[in-house]
């Protein structure tokens, strides 16, 4: 499986688990707000990065009426929180990089917060930039190849819709694109009515780092933590996700 359906694997599990509790519907009526305010419209036709919010929304079965109230917090039309994007960078162990997206409504709380789950866990905060020269921003579309008819026929369109790059590993198209061009090639696909089983804009590694079993079991760990925290929003790393990483984690 390609790496980003592995990580997609984890981080969905995890988030159906969350789901259960109540805590996943808090992180994504977050991001719908900050969304639709720096988006600059209530409305997903006119704004991409809303778009992409309610669909991760949706994805967790997050009730309209939440989404909508979210969407109006941003806008204005409702009483909002005024909450910020921040980005953290820093190791894991292992030498395993990380990126930690945040929205928090107290910065200096929240810096406090992420040094401290660091540092307890192996791992050390950077300055901004240190890792993220690692990464790049890339939409990601992930596909089950059973729903796909014509193979040949689905990449050919997949390219056309303006799609950058598509792969397929253990039965799943991973379909790579622009952060730009990510709504019109998600649109083109559910106009084909193809079924999407993951549509994110997202950070990926330029390349991954294969780490110990040992360092692996520790660089999970402080994910987890990080990912647990209220403010924290998204965790990409650049480890290996290897099948014994998957098996430890079921």
């Amino acid at each position: 499986m390609s790496g980003h359906s592995k990580w997609h694997s984890i981080k969905h599990k995890k988030a159906k688990e969350d789901a259960k509790k109540g805590n996943i519907f808090g992180k994504l009526s977050k991001s719908i707000t900050i969304a639709a305010r720096e988006g600059g419209s209530g409305d997903p036709e006119n704004n991409f990065i809303l778009a992409n919010a309610i669909v991760k929304a949706k994805e967790y079965n997050m009730p309209w009426e939440n989404i909508e109230r979210a969407i109006k917090k941003g806008t204005g039309e409702a009483d909002d929180e005024r909450f910020e994007t921040i980005m953290y960078e820093g190791y894991g162990p292992g030498g395993t990089a990380l990126i930690v997206e945040v929205l928090t409504e107290n910065r200096n709380r929240t810096a406090a917060d992420i040094r401290n789950i660091f540092s307890k866990n192996g791992g050390s905060l950077g300055e901004t930039g240190c890792v993220g020269w690692l990464f790049e921003r890339k939409g990601i579309i992930l596909i089950d190849k059973k729903d796909i008819k014509d193979e040949e026929a689905f990449m050919l369109d997949v390219i056309d819709f303006g799609a950058e790059d598509i792969d397929e590993d253990n039965g799943i198209y991973e379909i790579k694109t622009n952060p730009h061009d990510f709504v019109k090639v998600r649109k083109e696909i559910e106009s084909a009515n193809i079924p999407i089983k993951s549509a994110e804009i997202t950070y990926v590694p330029k390349s991954t780092l294969e780490v110990s079993k040992k360092d692996a079991e520790k660089a999970m760990k402080l994910i987890t933590i990080l990912d647990d925290h209220d403010d924290v929003q998204n965790v990409y790393s650049n480890i290996e996700i290897t099948d014994e990483i998957i098996q430890e984690l079921r």
